[in-house]
This record gives C-alpha cells, sequence and structure tokens, in this order.
C-alpha cells in the first residue's frame, strides 16, 4: 500500500482538499464524512481498501476540515452543491467508475450523486453505494439534536477537554480505541483567535436545515438510484427509523433485491468504520458489486 497523499484542487470555485490512498489504477472507493466532521475519519477504512488493491478518495466537504469555507453560506451548504463538488472530482481525477460509502450527510450525498437528478453524470459513475446510518427520511427529533449541537460549537481551553467532549457526543459511534480517539480529536480541532479550540468546520454549515429544511427528504433521489445500496444502521440509532428502513425495500433502488440492510450492534449515529464488524461486510458488498 502506497503511503496515503493529501491534496488539494480548486473545484467549483473553492480549494476542496481529499486524502488519496492507495495506487492510480485500482478500483476506486469514495469514502465520505458526516456533518461536522473530516475525512480522516475515514482512515481506518482507507486503510482496511488501499491493503486490498483499492484506491480510496477521501474528500473534506466545503466548510469542513482542510477545505474553503463557503462564501454563501445560505446557497451553498446543501446536498445539490456538495454533489456538484463530488462531481468536479471525479472530473479532476478522471473517475469513470466508484463505489461510494458515505457516513450519515456522506451518505446523503452519495444517494443525490447515484440518483442522477440533479448531477446526471455521477449517476453511471457509482457502481455501489454504501449508506452508513442514512437513509432517504430521517427522524425529525435526532436532525434537530443533531443541528442544536452542530450549530453552536463549543470552545476549550486544552485539546484535553476537546476530546473529553468527542468522547461524549460521539460516543454512539462505537468502540474507538485512546489512539483513535486522540486523532479525531486533533484532525477535527483548529484554534480560534482567543487561542482555544473548536471542532474544524464552519458552523454556518447548519444553515442548511434553515434555509433548505427538506434537504434530507431524498425519496425522488432514493427511487432514481440503479446501483445496488447497502444500509449499515446503528442497532441504537435514532437517526434511521425502522420503518424507513422497510419503506426502502417497499421502493427502489432499481430491483428491490439490491438494496441489504445490516444492523451493527454497539452503535447508535453512525458506526465509527474502525473494526472488522464494520468493514468486513462492507468490502463483501463493495466486491460483489464490482463482479
Amino acid at each position: 500500500m502506497n503511503t496515503p497523499t493529501s491534496n488539494y484542487a480548486q473545484l467549483a470555485g473553492y480549494e476542496i482538499h481529499w486524502m488519496d490512498w492507495g495506487r492510480a489504477g485500482d478500483p476506486v472507493v469514495i469514502a465520505w464524512h458526516g456533518l461536522a466532521r473530516t475525512c480522516r475519519d475515514m482512515d481506518e477504512l482507507a486503510a482496511h481498501f488501499a491493503a486490498r488493491g483499492f484506491r480510496v478518495i477521501c474528500p473534506d466537504t466545503i466548510g469542513r476540515g482542510l477545505s474553503q469555507w463557503s462564501r454563501a453560506p445560505d446557497d451553498e451548504y446543501k446536498l445539490s452543491f456538495y454533489a456538484r463538488l463530488a462531481s468536479a472530482l471525479c472530473d479532476e481525477l478522471k473517475l469513470t467508475r466508484v463505489h461510494w460509502v458515505g457516513t450519515s450527510m456522506g451518505g446523503a450525498i452519495g444517494m443525490v450523486c447515484a440518483g442522477g437528478l440533479v448531477e446526471p453524470a455521477m449517476k453511471p459513475r457509482i457502481a455501489s453505494l454504501v449508506l452508513n446510518d442514512n437513509a432517504p427520511q430521517l427522524a425529525a427529533e435526532a436532525v434537530e439534536r443533531i443541528r442544536a449541537y452542530a450549530g453552536q460549537p463549543p470552545a476549550f481551553d486544552t485539546v484535553a477537554e476537546l476530546e473529553a467532549f468527542f468522547r461524549t457526543v460521539y460516543k454512539p459511534y462505537g468502540w474507538l480505541s485512546d489512539a483513535q480517539w486522540r486523532r479525531l480529536t486533533e484532525t477535527s480541532a483548529r484554534r480560534l483567535p482567543d487561542g482555544r479550540v473548536t471542532p474544524h468546520y464552519d458552523p454556518m454549515m447548519v444553515r442548511q436545515f434553515i434555509s433548505h429544511p427538506e434537504d434530507y427528504v431524498l425519496w425522488s433521489h432514493y427511487d432514481a438510484i440503479e446501483a445496488p445500496v447497502l444500509c449499515l444502521r446503528g442497532a441504537d440509532s435514532d437517526l434511521v427509523l425502522r420503518e424507513t428502513l422497510d419503506e426502502m425495500h417497499r421502493r427502489g433502488p432499481g430491483d428491490k433485491r439490491r438494496l441489504q440492510v445490516i444492523e451493527v450492534p454497539g452503535c447508535g449515529h453512525a458506526p465509527a468504520l474502525n473494526v472488522p464488524a464494520h468493514l468486513d461486510p462492507i468490502e463483501a458488498f463493495v466486491r460483489r458489486a464490482s463482479t
């Protein structure tokens, strides 16, 4: 496996950052992080796939991590613009066929891309889609909970205090080692002008829920998907309801038998994708979709 590289490009008018794992020419996995997170959440998944003959592209969404922040938050912090960035990234890297693994918001972006309703060029590119605790409709109370903590990120005097906060708010991720918690903290922290540390994202990204309140109602996009879909649901998730999964089985994508659902024990929203119990089913699904 090649050493992962950190990369930047101008896409849709913004500098966007991504990590690139594996070798050019290998089958490609795009691994996209959740709402208030960064591409480094995908390190374990990327290392797993890169060691098994895949190239893995892990972007930072605009307004998160090392990607530039939006100059027009009400217009650009929304799924259709994120899908535009994904299409521009595929153009930049000359990617014609990819397997998409998305956690939470990353899964929603994948649905929009795979459906092809707003970025038609993306639909034939998506060979398979993994939704990590995401669905075409999300529980309203859980969305409000996420919006509340994401829209007002706390600030702390020390990195240790920030890590303690992350360990609390992301406890539903399931088991992480001490080293993984430390890396999660250090790769998603930034210092404020007063020297305190805070999560590494633009708080204005929460405007998505105000300016586009129906942005995560994605049934029309889901119904248009033809690629096989795997949904990983945290067994304790308050975001993806079982009745929503039932509806997903009843409608789309394409042949209804192409939807697979796996419940992940010991997790809520969302499985951290850092242990074999999370990674092995994704690998098996991607390999089946590759044949």
